[in-house]
């Protein structure tokens, strides 16, 4: 990962007089107000509001500075009291003109995945002011060559306009037969009608009964006859059953994307690399798991114990994951320690910085220096800020709130972006160290909370 070093100049000093101004413009709200808005195609008792899953794009971060007596040390590296939150806080930001949205729909008996990629229909994007400076103005549709997991589009598509968002938007559902617009009400059709929504097994696999309903939960009854003699039923390994799937319970998805007018003469594409974004939150739970399993005599103990490997160094799940990821492949536990990292195993707990690597190494643990429960009242939220050094697990006790995880600094082969889906009781997720995040209760009754992490 690297630090984007020409946002530093985007940092605001705080008058070591005054606290900040969290209430106006504050990002949480920004990002939340964004996704409110956010449209899918077809009537929304077709989704599964539970599952649904956006990615937004963003740029030009800003952080407010630290409290006194280092007001003027704006620098990220050389923020180096651990104990000062100030510093950590999101102050501001600029989203992209792209968002991507995935999730699951359903028609008829059908019950699949869906991706969604939408772009901003204004003057003022990328392609909207290349295009301009050519002569060229934009109208009613323009191009995308898309690629999702490994399926790519032979050549670039139609995207067309939609005047109910003012964006040019396609939404692509894996439906695998050719009568999808008469299971569709009114609002559907005309999608289709319009080319906003298309059924492309192709480009979006999978079907929700490969890793939920009664035919995969009948695989946890299989037993072990013939490989032992304590009968535990064999478990169910999640990492490498179809990696392809685009709602992967485990694997992220990873969607490239390059924006062109129709006759492809103008291009926004990343300046020729395309753009990629990656669908990375660590969100595990009862739903979202390693490997599911029985155990008979847990430990020495009596009756039978279900059981749900949700990260995990041991019983050889990593070297599973590396596999299906190749050159992607990060350990979920561990953190990369670059030279402006503090280090965990150096420390001594004080205020002041902890020795610094001179190097990248790579820590494959999860250090914990405090846990808490947190009851956040209705309409609270946890503001986004960053984590430079530390990891994070939120496992969400009682009641629904919206989780946002996005890259502080950037990682390797993505672009930065919030991603924001729900938690349910019995989810968590991980933010990690050069990453940021935010919780908000979202509904009318109290939340419960526990978290834990380590070495900020």
């Amino acid at each position: 990962m690297e630090l984007v070093g020409a946002e530093f100049t985007n940092n605001i000093r705080v008058d070591p007089n005054q606290d900040p101004n969290y209430q106006d413009r504050n990002p949480v709200n920004r990002v939340l107000t964004f996704w409110a808005r956010a449209e899918l195609a077809a009537d929304r008792e077709h989704y599964d509001a539970g599952n649904l899953h956006y990615l937004f794009p963003y740029r030009n971060l800003a952080l407010y500075g630290p409290k006194p007596p280092n007001a003027d040390v704006l620098d990220p590296r050389g923020q180096d009291d651990k104990q000062d939150f100030q510093k950590q806080n999101i102050a501001d930001f600029d989203f992209t003109d792209t968002w991507i949205a995935r999730g699951y729909a359903s028609a008829g008996s059908w019950d699949g995945p869906f991706v969604k990629l939408s772009y901003d229909g204004g003057p003022l994007s990328v392609l909207a002011r290349t295009a301009a400076a050519q002569g060229i103005a934009l109208g009613r549709e323009i191009r995308a060559w898309i690629r999702i997991g490994g399926n790519q589009t032979a050549s670039p598509i139609r995207v067309p306009y939609n005047p109910r968002t003012d964006r040019y938007e396609i939404e692509i559902w894996s439906y695998p037969q050719g009568d999808l617009r008469g299971l569709l009400g009114e609002r559907g059709q005309r999608a289709m009608d319009d080319g906003v929504l298309v059924a492309d097994t192709a480009l979006v696999r999978g079907d929700r009964a490969a890793f939920e309903g009664a035919e995969f939960s009948n695989l946890r009854g299989q037993s072990n006859l013939g490989l032992g003699e304590t009968n535990n039923p064999a478990p169910v390994d999640i990492v490498l059953r179809q990696p392809d799937h685009a709602m992967h319970p485990v694997l992220p998805l990873r969607v490239e994307v390059a924006w062109a007018t129709p006759d492809l003469a103008v291009w926004d594409s990343n300046g020729g690399a395309n753009y990629v974004y990656e669908f990375a939150m660590l969100h595990r739970g009862w739903r979202r798991y390693l490997q599911v399993g029985m155990s008979r005599h847990p430990h020495g103990g009596v009756g039978f114990l279900e059981y749900r490997n949700l990260l995990s160094n041991y019983f050889a799940l990593e070297g599973r994951r590396q596999t299906a990821l190749g050159e992607r492949w990060a350990p979920e536990l561990g953190r990369e320690v670059n030279p402006w990292n503090f280090d965990a195993s150096a420390w001594d707990g004080t205020r002041a910085a902890g020795p610094k690597p001179d190097t990248a190494k790579l820590e494959r643990f999860l250090a914990v220096d405090y846990m808490d429960l947190h009851l956040l009242s209705p309409k609270c939220g946890i503001g986004i800020h960053r984590h430079r050094d530390n990891q994070e697990v939120f496992l969400l006790m009682k009641g629904s709130a919206v989780m946002v995880v996005g890259d502080w600094a950037k990682m390797t082969g993505r672009e930065r972006a919030f991603e924001v889906r729900m938690l349910e009781p019995g989810d968590l997720t991980i933010c990690k160290t050069g990453q940021l995040h935010a919780l908000y209760n979202h509904t009318d009754e109290q939340i419960q909370l526990f978290m834990f992490g380590g070495y900020d």
